[in-house]
């Protein structure tokens, strides 16, 4: 059992630690985090360049805005499958060998994409092109976690999680709709087929297994059976959700989530109608304030809450409660969410250049009170459960990306029914709720921890 008195970290065998991270060189393991890096920033910009091309291709299908939307939910519901499905069996064959498995199904996916003639089509190929990539998301973490010491990875895990995320949602769609308006459609995702053929080429020549010696499956195969096909439960991780503590952070950070997609997907037929903005590069450019506030709140929210963390341990003459974190989470989720959301959704009866400047605003003041609930929270978990990151990481993304599927299928039937002002404010409220649950968290953490250990990290003092 664990409470607040409970160790919070562990340590591992020294000379063990030290071989097992010292068998790459400093400019090796530069690499791999870049590789990973771009692997991660893929599927964010799979899924986020389709937004700004929706018209166009409601338009060519003889389709509708709503109809063609529900590809954005299919691709996010791949994101969660992909996420519980390739961290799984990458334990069994290794790290390089799932990110060389999902890249042809990418390709074959992307070219899928861009020759569908119908709704149904389209749909399938989208799920198929986002479960390829998606475990570039998942996996990363775990790669950089193989080969780096626990007290040298927070840079490079950074510098992951920033290409992964807000550099995916800052310039993705501005590319994409800079594709869309003066190239086409089929041409973008006929150009991610070829990326994601020399990624997979660059993936086979330069990236070397990292899993740490003797842990993976395949190793304890006899040659004879290499070509060894397993069974790997990829739902093995949920049972981590029976934790309160890991299940109420990560049900918050999907609630508060839900406020970009609220604000981005239908952007072309909000903002978009609203002010007349018809080329889709000026649509993709709308979405960079929200990227924009990715970029500069997630540095801003990670030290702010290394700074609580520091102010209330020295309160407690340096007794550890990892809870204090989620206190940086409050600017974010009591104010700068559900305040820009729901002025974005009211400022659409303001017109002209004004209204639309307002609205810029907004976009960027969600984009970084989003990150300021989000990464506190991404650090929280690996607080309280070190040994257990990478499957947190999966479920998480899973469990996020499982309610945003559901919740951006109903954004655009919602909006033609009640408007935007109203689907904004029900997103508004969504991310206040989402703060209740972290208050209560923060206020009853130990007690929720100690109701179910899965296993918590231990050391309590710094």
């Amino acid at each position: 059992m664990s409470s607040e008195e409970t160790p919070l970290l562990t340590t591992r065998d020294g000379a063990t630690h030290d071989t097992i991270y010292g068998r790459f060189t400093q400019y090796q393991k530069k690499w791999i985090v870049f590789v990973v890096s771009l692997a991660g920033f893929l599927p964010r910009f799979v899924q986020t360049t389709f937004v700004p091309s929706i018209p166009q291709i409601a338009k060519d299908l003889n389709s509708t805005h709503t109809s063609v939307s529900l590809s954005v939910s299919l691709s996010i519901f791949a994101t969660a499958v992909g996420a519980l499905f390739w961290p799984a069996y990458s334990s069994f064959y290794g790290r390089r060998m799932m990110y060389l498995c999902g890249m042809p199904f990418l390709c074959i996916g992307s070219c899928g994409v861009a020759m569908s003639t119908s709704l149904r089509g389209l749909l399938f190929w989208r799920f198929v092109q986002t479960f390829g990539c998606s475990g570039g998301m998942t996996s990363g973490a775990d790669v950089i976690g193989d080969i780096y010491k626990l007290e040298e990875r927070g840079t490079d895990v950074g510098i992951f999680l920033a290409a992964a995320t807000p550099f995916g949602f800052a310039v993705a769609p501005f590319l994409g709709g800079i594709a869309v308006q003066y190239w086409s459609w089929r041409n973008l995702h006929y150009s991610l087929a070829a990326w994601g053929l020399l990624q997979m080429l660059l993936i086979h020549h330069s990236f070397p297994e990292t899993s740490h010696p003797g842990t993976t499956g395949i190793e304890k195969v006899t040659l004879r059976k290499r070509f060894h096909i397993a069974w790997v439960n990829p739902f093995s991780s949920l049972w981590l959700l029976w934790s309160p503590n890991l299940f109420a952070t990560i049900l918050a950070s999907s609630l508060v989530l839900i406020s970009d997609y609220v604000l981005l997907m239908p952007l072309s037929y909000t903002m978009g109608v609203r002010y007349g903005i018809t080329n889709e590069a000026v649509i993709g450019a709308c979405f960079l304030p929200n990227g924009l506030g990715n970029l500069i709140g997630a540095p801003i929210a990670g030290r702010l809450s290394d700074i609580l963390m520091r102010r209330w341990g020295s309160r407690r003459k340096g007794v550890w409660y990892p809870e204090d974190r989620l206190r940086a989470t409050w600017i974010g989720g009591l104010f700068m969410v559900p305040l820009s959301i729901a002025a974005s959704g009211l400022l659409t009866y303001v017109s002209g250049p004004i209204g639309l400047s307002l609205n810029l605003l907004c976009l960027h003041m969600n984009g970084m009170g989003v990150d300021f609930v989000l990464n506190p929270i991404n650090s929280y978990h690996v607080d309280v459960a070190q040994s257990r990151s990478s499957e947190i990481t999966a479920v998480c993304t899973a469990v996020r990306s499982l309610i945003i599927s559901a919740a951006t299928a109903v954004v655009i039937p919602s909006i033609e029914r009640i408007g935007v002002a109203s689907t904004n404010i029900i997103a508004a409220v969504l991310a206040l709720v989402a703060q209740g649950i972290i208050f209560l968290t923060i206020r009853y953490g130990d007690r929720m921890r100690a109701s179910m250990d899965i296993g918590f990290s231990a050391i309590q003092r710094h």
